[in-house]
C-alpha cells in the first residue's frame, strides 16, 4: 500500500440517551475535535465521508443532512450506510486516489429508534422477516450453534462480559463500565436463549471521527500519525441458513488479506492489541478464531489463560470494547479510534504497554455477514 496514516481522531463520550444534542451538534462536536487533535483547519480537508443509517435517524438521505456540520460544504462528499471501519475503508480509498485528507465522520442516536423493528428490517422480507427475527434473535442463533459445535459453555462466553465491562472502568468514553461476576452475568434477564441482558452489548448514542491523510500531510500533523498498514473487508451469504455461523469464513478472508497487505505473517506474535467488535459476549472468542489467532473452538479458552486480558500476551478489547458501548454505525470507528490512542501511547489507564501495532475490527449484517479488519502500526 501506499503510505497513508491517521492523523486526527475524536469521539464523544457514549450514553444511553443524548437528550441535549441533535445529530448536527455531535457531528460538529467530534469534527472540531478531531480537526484540533490533528492540528489542521476545515479549510484542509479535501475529502469528507458522513457514516449514518436512514432507519436510525428517521428521514432519507441521512448523511447529507450533517454535510453542513461536518464542514463538508465545496468539498467531495459521500454518505455510507454501514458500520465505521467500512465508512473509513472509503475515506482510505479517496486519499489512496489523490485526496490530501479526508474526514469520516460517524453519528448514531438510536435511542430514539425501536432496535427491534430497525434490525428486523435488515432480514429478507417474503421469508424471514415476519417471523420477527432481529440482531438479537440472530444472535441467538449464531451462539447457540458455536457453543454446541464446540462444547463452548455459556459461563465461557460470559467471562468476555465480565473482562470487558471492566475494561470499561478504564475509559472515560464508555456508555457502561462495570465490576461484575460470571454470576452476574448468568443471573441477569434472558433476552433470547442463551443470550442473558449481560452478554449484550447496550444501545448507545454518540459520534466519532478520524481523519486519514496522505503521507506528506502526515509528516506535518501536530500528533504521531499512525500508519494504516492494511485494510481488508469481505461478505458471504445473506441468507442465514445458507452459511455455517460457527465458522466466520468472511472474517477469515478479510485477515487473511489484511495481513497480507500488512506483511503480518504471524499475528500472534506481530499484533500487540486487538479492539474487536463484541456485540455479544460469543463474538469475542468467534471472531479471534476466524482472524485466526487460535484454533476453532479455542477462543472460549483464551480468557482462562490470561491471554486477552489488558496485560496479556494478546489483549483484547482494553477500551471495554463494544460491550461497553455500542453507538450503532459509530462502534467500528471507536475501535479504530481506540487503536490509534494506543499506539500514540495516550490511552491512559487503558494503555497496553508498548504497543506498536494494533487490529481494528469491524461488522455489517445480521452475525458477522461482512467483517472489515484493519491493521495500524506506530511505524510507516
Amino acid at each position: 500500500m501506499d503510505k497513508i496514516a491517521i492523523a486526527g481522531v475524536a469521539q464523544t463520550k457514549f450514553e444511553r440517551r443524548k437528550k441535549d444534542k441533535i445529530y448536527a451538534d455531535l457531528v460538529f462536536e467530534v469534527t472540531r475535535d478531531a480537526l484540533d487533535d490533528a492540528g489542521m483547519r476545515i479549510d484542509d480537508i479535501d475529502s469528507v465521508v458522513t457514516i449514518s443509517n436512514d432507519f436510525l435517524d428517521g428521514r432519507t438521505i441521512s448523511g447529507m443532512a450533517v454535510g453542513d456540520a461536518s464542514g463538508a460544504h465545496d468539498k467531495n462528499i459521500s454518505t455510507v450506510e454501514g458500520d465505521g471501519t467500512f465508512g473509513a475503508y472509503y475515506g482510505a480509498m479517496r486519499v489512496l486516489g489523490g485526496s490530501r485528507a479526508t474526514l469520516v465522520v460517524a453519528h448514531s442516536k438510536a435511542s430514539e429508534g425501536n432496535m427491534r423493528y430497525i434490525t428486523n428490517g435488515m432480514f429478507d422480507p417474503v421469508f424471514q422477516r415476519l417471523l420477527g427475527i432481529d440482531a438479537v434473535a440472530a444472535g441467538a442463533l449464531q451462539a447457540f450453534e458455536y457453543m454446541d459445535r464446540y462444547g463452548v459453555s455459556a459461563e465461557q462466553c460470559a467471562q468476555v462480559s465480565v473482562k470487558n465491562h471492566g475494561n470499561g472502568v478504564n475509559n472515560p468514553f464508555a456508555h457502561l463500565p462495570l465490576t461484575i461476576t460470571v454470576d452476574d452475568v448468568m443471573k441477569s434477564r434472558e433476552i433470547a436463549s442463551p443470550l442473558r441482558l449481560l452478554d449484550c452489548a447496550p444501545v448507545s448514542d454518540g459520534a466519532a471521527a478520524v481523519i486519514i491523510v496522505n503521507e506528506e500531510t502526515a509528516e506535518k500533523s501536530k500528533k504521531k500519525p499512525v500508519w494504516i498498514r492494511g485494510i481488508a473487508h469481505c461478505a458471504e451469504e445473506y441468507f442465514l441458513g445458507d452459511r455455517d455461523l460457527a465458522v466466520p469464513r468472511a472474517l477469515h478472508e478479510a485477515s487473511r488479506r489484511a495481513f497480507e497487505l500488512a506483511g503480518i505473517k504471524d499475528p500472534r506474535a506481530q499484533i500487540d492489541v486487538v479492539e474487536l467488535y463484541d456485540a455479544f459476549g460469543y463474538m469475542e472468542p468467534l471472531w479471534l478464531e476466524g482472524m485466526g489467532f487460535c484454533a476453532p473452538g479455542e477462543g472460549a479458552t483464551l480468557i482462562d489463560r490470561g491471554v486477552t486480558v489488558r496485560g496479556g500476551k494478546l489483549p483484547v478489547n482494553p477500551s471495554g470494547g463494544v460491550m461497553s458501548a455500542q453507538a450503532v454505525l459509530v462502534a467500528g470507528l471507536a475501535r479504530i479510534i481506540e487503536c490509534v490512542l494506543q499506539l500514540r501511547g495516550e490511552a491512559g489507564a487503558r494503555q497496553v504497554k508498548g504497543a506498536s501495532t494494533a487490529l481494528a475490527h469491524g461488522i455489517n449484517g445480521p452475525c458477522g455477514q461482512s467483517h472489515c479488519v484493519w491493521i495500524l502500526g506506530a511505524q510507516k
